[in-house]
């Protein structure tokens, strides 16, 4: 199969290039699962972008940079921030049903989150993310320049490299994927791959993210040759909901926007309904999603709790009702009532704030090769996201990715090899898989989890040196299923969260370490080379 482009991942950041570049190209999206099976789809809260007089470019990117603890990139921040107005406009000319006020300049109502100074999230009630990726699904599907290939697993990219190992300047020819349901593999080629699979929040047991979060594009990105940055910054949701029957879901940090309190529950005894994070931070439950999970996780381990409270219960029935339609509905499914009772949380992993290192136009280390998304790391995130950043991150470098490829002519004309399976056989144990997989993700909560130390990581890195080997082997001997390529990318991007975490010396940010809790003079970025292949 041979297009101009090709895209990995169903998201927002895919979704945008893919509809910028239609017009003028063939392009083709390969999506793991159906194309809203992805965390944009799940993105509660908004998108973050200077929409009202009262605020201004430069406090938007004051806000970031203080929640990035120093590590965020300020020219890449100006220049996303500087174009926020422009991708909401785009947003909304596409017909995303934003929720509206006609007592707010552009027509819409604004939000506020921990780290705002200013009320600058646009939303669609507390579901943004589904409105935003119903709407561009509606103009995919109809767009006769684009292909869809839905259940269809990416493989690996194919490089210039693979085909000569002599290439002076490697680029990207394209890529094979499995067809998750016949299990035959195919080739794509493109003059241009595009890997926007999103992070790789199912590397920890509890997770916010949906199950294709895998961390596939970065995995991809390193087997190929292209640098990785800041994959030690790990950002956990304060407030992901606690319930046995809850799998992953957020409650969205609006809520505490929108007033709501960190308590502590009855099991804290005679603390019970007691607000706590005043005492960890002046700015109490708006503080930077960082400073709010580790407060929390330090209130769990201090007083051996399963869960805090959230409690909005002081807003009227109709506000809670009108504002979060979700969670109301969700909650009360679980026999939680918003309205009259506290929402018991605990942390989860929610946001990778590093990636494959790419430029503002999304252009890796690989000639015919970008990242865009959360896949992506730009220098916007720094040492912790700020809320509702990564949505906009997403329109904005999907379009500059876009335009920059739209420049280009076709360069690549080649014919490239097929999957070769001669010497595999189909697999007699895949319990080991699973067992793997379970194994895995356990040891990265407990070991490189909100807290780390030099001898927990040592130790995941240990672990994960056994794992890796018996992962490459199963890989190499038998035929593949998506569980083995995702359980083979996991490995990868864990193995680059533990050696990014080792290598810096101090705590910043997301990353806190008891070893060096103090905070360097001077950030750096944590940048990893692959070695040549």
């Amino acid at each position: 199969m041979k297009f101009d482009v090709a895209i990995i991942g169903s998201g927002l950041a895919g979704l945008s290039v893919a509809l910028h570049l239609a017009e003028h190209r063939q392009v083709v999206i390969i999506s793991k699962r159906a194309l809203r099976d992805g965390a944009s789809d799940w993105a509660q809260g908004g998108i973050a972008a200077v929409l009202d007089s009262g605020d201004s470019i430069e406090q938007h990117v004051s806000d970031t940079l203080i929640a990035g603890g120093g590590l965020c990139d300020e020219a890449a921040t100006r220049t996303i921030v500087e174009q926020g107005r422009a991708a909401i406009e785009w947003l909304i000319a596409q017909g995303v049903p934003f929720t509206p006020d006609v007592n707010a300049e552009l027509g819409f109502h604004l939000t506020r989150e921990g780290g705002h100074s200013q009320r600058r999230i646009i939303h669609a009630a507390d579901a943004t993310g589904h409105a935003v990726q119903v709407t561009l699904e509606q103009k995919v599907r109809a767009h006769p320049n684009i292909t869809l290939l839905e259940d269809h697993y990416a493989i690996d990219l194919i490089t210039s490299k693979k085909m000569d190992p002599a290439s002076v300047t490697p680029h990207c020819l394209g890529l094979y994927a499995q067809d998750v349901k016949t299990g035959k593999v195919i080739t794509i080629a493109a003059d241009h791959t595009v890997l926007a699979t999103g992070g790789a929040g199912k590397v920890y047991l509890y997770t916010t993210n949906p199950d294709t979060a895998t961390g596939d594009g970065i995995a991809m990105a390193w087997r190929a040759g292209c640098r990785v940055a800041n994959m030690e910054f790990i950002q956990f949701h304060p407030t992901c909901l606690y319930h046995p029957y809850a799998k992953s879901f957020l409650i969205t940090e609006a809520i505490r926007g929108e007033g709501g309190l960190l308590k502590l529950p009855e099991a804290a005894g005679a603390d019970a309904d007691t607000r706590f994070m005043p005492a960890h931070d002046a700015r109490g439950e708006l503080a930077p999603r960082d400073i709010v999970a580790r407060a929390i996780d330090f209130e769990m381990k201090k007083r051996g709790l399963d869960y805090v409270n959230l409690d909005i219960s002081h807003k009227s029935p109709e506000f809670l009702k009108e504002h979060f339609p979700t969670i109301y509905a969700r909650c009360l499914e679980l026999g939680i009532d918003i309205t009259t009772q506290a929402i018991p949380v605990v942390p989860a992993v929610h946001f990778t704030c590093g990636g494959v290192v790419t430029d503002l136009e999304g252009r890796t280390d690989m000639l015919g090769l970008y990242a865009v998304g959360e896949t992506a790391y730009t220098g916007l995130h720094g040492a912790n996201r700020l809320a509702s950043n990564s949505l906009l991150e997403c329109v904005v470098v999907g379009r500059a990715t876009a335009n920059y490829i739209e420049q280009q002519t076709t360069s690549h004309n080649v014919t490239l090899p097929e999957w070769d399976e001669s010497r595999v056989t189909n697999a007699d144990e895949e319990v080991v898989i699973a067992h793997n997989w379970d194994e895995l993700r356990r040891f990265m909560w407990n070991y490189v989890g909100i807290v780390r130390t030099n001898k927990r990581l040592e130790r995941a890195q240990h672990r994960l040196r056994l794992l890796k080997e018996e992962v490459d082997e199963y890989y190499a001997n038998f035929r593949i299923t998506r569980d083995l390529l995702e359980l083979r990318n996991l490995m990868q991007v864990a193995s680059l969260i533990v050696e990014s975490a080792l290598s810096r010396r101090e705590s910043r940010g997301l990353h806190f370490s008891q070893d060096y809790p103090e905070t360097l003079a001077k950030a750096l970025p944590t940048v990893l080379t692959p070695k040549r292949r």
